[in-house]
């Protein structure tokens, strides 16, 4: 299965339709897969996290720590952009003081520093843990209420609320992508029916930058995979048509041992998700 980007490098590729493009979280596991592939979307990439990332590989990057709770360092990092991919934030789930600061904070942080910077349009990455507690049985769109799994998937439900919020009042268009599991393949079998390659993810990303009039859309973030618990039909003006599937990939899974009946991964589409914490108890 290829994993290359829907937008190539070479002579034939298109001339980048923005300035300057901001990924924040560009040390972690998607920020360091997108850094190279949104390259030929932007003539700067300005790449941002508060943990250590590698040097600028060339004029084309800028490399500029931040730390999202820091709402000076976010306004200046913000500066000169046209567009921001925010992955920015702890991933996991952690005590709510931690998932406060880079998440909650941060999320906030960025969307003021847009505002102040005329910054028109922000690719959010959401998560699949804003509706965990649906279970695996259950079919939803875009539109079904929100039942986060815990308090990582709380700051993302607020990180939607704050996209459509900033849509309504100051004109700032936001694609929230609900992210499933974007790894090189699915780990175990939950992961079956949430796995995102990173050649979709890309794909995924520049239609989320480049579609026209997205006002505040939400998009589940997957493959074409057999068994799918979303439903994408509410984005279907992005033109988002995933290729891959991870049904390369069931032999593999399926030799695993079985689920217990009773584990959250086999009930829920949040998975452990759902049984962490609380924590400090």
């Amino acid at each position: 299965m290829s994993e290359t980007s829907g937008a190539t490098k070479g002579a034939s590729s298109p001339a980048p339709r923005l300035s300057r493009l901001l990924l924040t979280g560009a040390a972690g596991g998607l920020g360091k897969v997108l850094r190279e592939r949104l390259q030929p979307m932007a003539r700067v990439i300005r790449l941002s996290d508060v943990a250590e990332m590698a040097p600028s590989a060339g004029p084309h990057e800028e490399v500029v720590p931040c730390d999202l709770a820091d709402k000076k360092a976010v306004d200046a990092l913000v500066a000169g952009c046209d567009a921001i991919v925010h992955l920015g934030g702890v991933s996991v789930e952690r005590p709510f003081e931690q998932i406060l600061e880079a998440n909650i904070r941060g999320v906030f942080h960025v969307y003021e520093a847009a505002r102040r910077h005329g910054v028109k349009r922000v690719v959010f990455a959401s998560s699949n843990h804003t509706i965990g507690f649906y279970r695996q049985d259950e079919h939803i769109d875009a539109h079904a209420a929100r039942r986060p799994d815990g308090y990582y998937g709380l700051s993302k439900s607020f990180g939607e609320d704050l996209a459509q919020f900033y849509w309504d009042r100051y004109g700032i268009e936001t694609v929230s992508i609900r992210i499933g599991s974007s790894f090189p393949e699915p780990a175990n079998r939950r992961m079956m029916s949430t796995w995102l390659s990173y050649r979709d993810l890309t794909q995924l990303v520049e239609k989320s930058l480049f579609t026209p009039d997205v006002k505040h859309t939400v998009v589940y973030g997957v493959s074409a995979n057999k068994n799918m618990w979303w439903d994408n039909s509410a984005a279907a003006h992005l033109g988002f048509a995933p290729q891959d599937s991870s049904e390369v990939f069931r032999d593999k899974v399926e030799a695993q041992p079985p689920v217990a009946p009773s584990d959250p991964n086999a009930i829920y589409q949040g998975g452990a998700f759902t049984a962490q914490g609380p924590f400090g108890d």
